[in-house]
């Protein structure tokens, strides 16, 4: 795979709520912190977006796409004068793969998805996003516009395993918005290293083959630049050293064969190139700040923590006797 996909592998972002909202002026909503990603694109109308501690409004028009990617609270008002209400005012549960109305619909309508992210990765993905992703080029409208139709007519349109594909629609949305911003040029970090087409290749070297015994000499190589010049431009670019990023890599792989397999420490370790469990230990406590063994341990009791969650939540978002409008 590809080092986006690897890192995407890792995350097994999933859906948390996904639909849509059909909004009428006047018009102005504002809601609380969150986790994890929000991605939404806005299928007709326009609005202005204020996220907390970003001095510039954003304006978004039809096919617009944006990602919130620091949990900050926002705004989206069709009007930056208005005060803002709180969305739980009006809709006191998560869309679940309908369409909610407010106002009467009509003058803005989005969709999308709010995802948690599982898994190690999750932070070496968002340290190198900014607090919002605004995809507004020609050419990214038409290649979300797919998903875009798909989503729509799932959600105003009811089909059997309609939730599922919208889950599953909402989450190319999110892969599609990543790839996107990749392309613009605009990451910083291992995202800006992938859009440079010496440094990518030298990434896409180290992800293919973790547990090769890279040198700098042989990284350089694969990039076709001095051994200078590489190791000067990866700092520039990813913001470490490419030992370094290697390093932090191979502890990400580690962490996740950790909660998600039975192999052993030992396995782990030198399936991914260390001469010895304890070398491999003490890499990894440096950089995931514990033990191999605590961090596997603490996992489990924490997927153990989520499945309760889910039971629960599962319960809550039982549809009620009143069946949710959907926009006309």
């Amino acid at each position: 795979m590809d080092p986006l996909s690897d890192v995407l592998s890792l995350l097994r972002p999933r859906s948390y709520t996904f639909g849509g909202m059909d909004i009428g002026k006047p018009w102005s909503v504002s809601f609380g912190r969150h986790q994890g990603i929000k991605c939404y694109a806005l299928y007709s109308g326009e609005c202005w977006l204020t996220v907390d501690g970003i001095s510039e409004p954003t304006h978004l028009v039809a096919g617009d796409c944006f990602l919130l990617t620091h949990g900050r609270p926002f705004v989206l008002t069709s009007d930056l004068t208005l005060p803002p209400v709180d969305v739980v005012q009006y809709f006191s549960r998560p869309a679940n793969g309908t369409v909610r109305t407010f106002h009467g619909g009509g003058d803005c309508f989005s969709v999308g998805g709010h995802f948690l992210l599982d898994g190690p990765a999750a932070g070496f993905l968002l340290e190198v996003l900014p607090p919002v992703v605004h995809l507004r080029s020609e050419q990214d409208r038409a290649s979300l516009r797919w998903s875009l139709d798909r989503m729509r007519q799932e959600l105003r349109n009811p089909q059997p395993g309609g939730l599922l594909l919208t889950q599953h629609l909402a989450s190319m949305m999110l892969i599609q918005a990543l790839r996107l911003h990749l392309n613009e040029g605009t990451g910083t970090g291992w995202l800006a290293g992938l859009a440079d087409a010496q440094i990518g290749q030298a990434l896409r070297v180290l992800h293919g083959r973790p547990a090769h015994r890279w040198t700098l000499h042989e990284l350089a190589a694969e990039a076709r630049m001095s051994r200078s010049s590489f190791a000067q431009r990866f700092r520039e670019l990813v913001g470490a050293s490419p030992i370094d990023y290697l390093a932090r890599w191979r502890m990400l792989l580690a962490a996740d064969r950790l909660r998600t397999t039975t192999d052993s420490i030992a396995a782990i370790a030198f399936g991914l190139g260390y001469e010895s469990e304890s070398a491999f230990s003490t890499a990894f406590r440096r950089i995931m700040g514990s033990s191999p063994r605590r961090y596997a341990r603490d996992g489990l009791i924490s997927d153990e923590a989520q499945i309760h969650e889910a039971a629960r939540k599962s319960i809550e978002d039982l549809p009620s006797h009143e069946p949710i409008p959907l926009a006309g």
